[in-house]
């Protein structure tokens, strides 16, 4: 591995398509590190600062919840990026989660 966690994080997270949402646990998992949900969280709080652009919006918890709201420029940001791409948000979680859910591992084309 020649680049941090971090970065890895945003690798995985560029790659999210408009009006899809996925888990930090789902990102981690498909880095190889199934128990690093945290960090990914983590690595999404600071994502405003990467360069290109990470669509940290499109990441919220393993319940579809928006649970990095608090780190956009209002609480409500995150839901309304969501909205403006397509996915629906009530009282804070992604309405037909398991519809919009984008699995990393399953839709990552591994090879080089």
């Amino acid at each position: 591995m020649n680049t941090n966690f971090y970065d890895q994080v945003y690798e995985v997270a560029r790659l999210i398509p408009k009006g899809r949402v996925t888990s930090y646990g789902a990102i981690a998992k498909s880095l190889g590190a199934a128990k690093s949900s945290r960090m990914v969280g983590h690595a999404m709080a600071y994502a405003g600062t990467a360069h290109p652009k990470v669509p940290a919006h499109r990441v919220v918890n393993s319940n579809g919840l928006l649970t990095g709201k608090f780190h956009f420029e209002t609480p409500e940001t995150m839901a309304e990026l969501l909205f403006k791409e397509g996915v629906e948000v009530k009282n804070d979680k992604v309405v037909n989660f398991k519809k919009v859910f984008w699995n990393p591992l399953e839709e990552m084309n591994f090879e080089d």
